[in-house]
């Protein structure tokens, strides 16, 4: 039913719907969101830092990018996005597990975070073997904390110095994942 892939130059033209949407929905649900122009998703989009998904007729159905931080030392997987149609289908479900898929491929040794208000996407990171983290766990680029600036939010985030919010922060870290399979595998060998 959907296709999901890497987004490239033919999908420039959903930029600005895309935005729409994430605008649109953050509204509906109340929560707080980064607002990103058409300018910045066609930047992600020529970088080959999405994934897009799209229904067999070629419509819009869904978006992820990736942003990187301190040196590509920190990956986010920002801007999840499902086109409402298509909600409650496994799509977001897909949409990440290829964008995680894709933040593994290009950045192997960084750790991947995200913050989220939504329970569905907490879920959804959990299965991918993210954990939940203080603050003081994710990037300290303050051009990341700028980005919250749109946010219904930020100065919840400004009162608390950077250190707390309503978002959830989730990570994962495979030095972390590694060592734990690592333990694993020993103690199950002796």
């Amino acid at each position: 039913m959907f296709s999901i892939q890497i987004a490239n130059n033919n999908h420039i033209h959903f930029a600005q719907t895309i935005c729409d949407e994430m605008e649109a929905s953050a509204k509906v649900r109340g929560t707080g969101i980064a607002k990103r122009s058409a300018e910045y998703i066609i930047e992600k989009i020529q970088e080959g830092k999405a994934v897009i998904a799209l229904t067999g007729n070629n419509e819009w159905a869904g978006f992820c990018y990736i942003e990187t931080w301190q040196n590509e030392e920190y990956v986010a997987n920002s801007g999840l996005i499902v086109s409402p149609e298509f909600r409650q289908s496994g799509l977001a479900r897909m949409i990440k597990a290829k964008i995680f898929e894709l933040s593994r491929t290009k950045y192997p040794n960084s750790k991947i975070f995200g913050l989220t208000t939504g329970l569905a996407v907490m879920r959804i990171n959990s299965e991918l073997g993210y954990t939940p983290v203080t603050y003081s766990e994710l990037t300290s680029d303050e051009k990341f904390w700028n980005g919250c600036q749109s946010c219904v939010n930020f100065e919840i985030l400004q009162s608390k110095n950077y250190k707390n919010c309503l978002c959830t922060a989730m990570l994962y870290d495979s030095n972390i994942k590694e060592q734990k399979n690592a333990k694993e595998e020993n103690s199950i060998s002796v």
